[in-house]
């Protein structure tokens, strides 16, 4: 992590001496090179696709209980709910109750806003992380991979509207690990003594936030923050070793700090009680076998999920289109890729069993349905493919020296062409969700404007008839037996109480 060392070293990240000549450009070809950039295209318009659908969501779940706590006491009093009842995410209030401050259009504005927030915090990510390692690639080859990893993170899913359209989930297991990156930029363009010191107070914060914002997106940070310490001998240069496991242990004592305030909140007391009557501890020998049960599942549909090729495609493109560039070199030792690779695998792989094992006690044996609990590691995951393909392209390169083969070129355009036929394979599904969307929102609507109407006319009871999309909660589960969120609507709509309907108003 600890790039931003200034500690000139012998060698660079593939071994070569200092002062080497650099790389021959490894190009396919100039023209291919230059239409680089036109690879994003399709990524790019799947998220503006996505976006512009995103004018169909509606309130849902627990965001009827949201709108009308901040309509009532601002977006302070949700974050005192938060953390004096619900659960004692005092970050995760915050964002909540940001977009809820515009009830109906934050929810439709939320898609796109986290969409840009997210290209452009792995755009930099990549692009930091190349310039770092001393590893100079064609114009918007990076904002490329990251298009390409922005996409599938979101929409390789099993279930879009929950990781991308449904904001409460969003903030917590889709946005989270996000911003988790985001905490390495400062530290990827610090160069000065001054500008390290401010990424260790800046990760420290950034660890603070994340530990009220999301428990499993905080357990993945711990894990890979650990292993930075751990290994920083194995990956870091002598001079640029101190700093990486300062930084490191800075992130994690503000995830510690950000959890201690969480875990000792009268809202997390609240949720444990409510759910410890309910479930046998996380630590419990059926509870881990069980939590294990559903990680194998998990893991078997992600392995099974054939468009996260497209990032090991993109990994490749990466790879064989980046060169060294002349001058000191970085803080990294020379990386070999099995490995890097295989300590990448183990830390996804314990993470996502402990996100399983922290989750297994409220959801049971239907993790395997709560696919946006998986995003915690997911993007991970996506992030570890690309850096597989990168060292296949970078293994698939000329020799020094030479000029691009033939075999090069082929591999060029077939990486592209996977990449591209990958993301493209996304459009059928978001457009048949966007299809039920649209119809939820035009019932919902409907059902909206007959209820205010009735309200003002003096209605103290309302029947609502449930409206479910991407298999969201709606009230009168279950056969009619699981009122939740009936109560929310009725204070939404300043009623008393809610019966369930039969049919939507014309």
């Amino acid at each position: 992590m600890a790039v931003g060392a200034s500690r000139v070293t012998d060698t660079d990240p593939g071994g070569t001496p200092a002062g080497a000549p650099p790389d021959p450009p490894s190009e396919p070809g100039h023209r291919f090179t230059r239409r680089v950039p036109l690879l994003a295209l399709p990524a790019l318009a799947l998220l503006a696709l996505a976006s512009w659908l995103g004018r169909h969501v509606r309130p849902s779940a627990d965001e009827w209980c949201f709108i009308p706590q901040v309509r009532d006491h601002g977006v302070l009093g949700l974050v005192d709910t938060f953390y004096s009842t619900d659960n004692g995410r005092l970050a995760n209030g915050v964002l909540v109750g940001l977009y809820t401050r515009f009830p109906v259009a934050g929810h439709q504005w939320y898609g796109l806003i986290s969409g840009v927030v997210i290209l452009l915090v792995l755009w930099a990510f990549l692009r930091l992380v190349l310039r770092r390692t001393r590893q100079e690639a064609p114009p918007g080859t990076a904002f490329f991979a990251a298009s390409v990893v922005t996409a599938l993170f979101l929409f390789a899913t099993t279930n879009t509207y929950k990781t991308f359209y449904w904001p409460a989930a969003s903030v917590s297991h889709t946005l989270a690990p996000v911003l988790a990156v985001a905490a390495a930029l400062p530290l990827l363009t610090a160069r000065t003594p001054r500008g390290r010191k401010a990424a260790v107070a800046a990760v420290f914060l950034a660890g603070a936030f994340m530990g009220t914002l999301s428990e499993e997106a905080s357990l993945v940070a711990l894990v890979v923050l650990g292993a930075a310490v751990v290994l920083a001998r194995r990956v870091f240069v002598p001079g640029a070793r101190r700093h990486a496991r300062v930084w490191s242990l800075a992130g994690m004592a503000g995830v510690a700090a950000g959890t201690l305030v969480l875990m000792t909140s009268p809202g997390s007391r609240n949720r444990r009680e409510r759910y410890d009557a309910e479930t046998v501890s996380m630590l419990a020998p059926e509870s881990l076998i069980g939590a294990l049960r559903q990680y194998v599942l998990i893991l078997e549909t992600v392995f099974t999920t054939w468009q996260y090729l497209g990032a090991v495609a993109a990994g490749v493109l990466l790879g064989l289109l980046t060169r060294r560039r002349p001058g000191p070199g970085t803080a990294l030792r020379p990386l070999r890729p099995l490995p890097v690779l295989g300590l990448g695998l183990l830390t996804f792989l314990v993470t996502g069993y402990l996100c399983a094992v922290i989750t297994y006690p409220v959801f049971g044996d239907r993790l395997i349905t709560t696919e946006r609990t998986w995003n915690d590691y997911l993007l991970l995951y996506v992030l570890l493919l690309v850096a597989a393909g990168a060292f296949l392209g970078r293994a698939l390169r000329p020799a020094e020296g030479r000029r691009p083969a033939t075999r090069t070129a082929v591999v060029a355009v077939a990486a592209a062409a996977l990449t591209v036929t990958a993301v493209g394979s996304l459009y059928p599904p978001l457009l048949r969700l966007g299809d039920a969307m649209e119809t939820r929102a035009d019932r919902w609507d409907r059902q909206d404007q007959w209820m205010r109407e009735q309200a003002e006319a003096g209605a103290t009871t309302l029947p609502y008839r449930p409206n479910r999309v991407g298999r969201m909660l709606e009230p009168f589960g279950r056969n009619g037996t699981h009122k939740w969120p009936a109560q929310c609507i009725a204070d939404y709509y300043g009623v008393e109480d809610i019966t369930r309907g039969t049919s939507f108003p014309k």
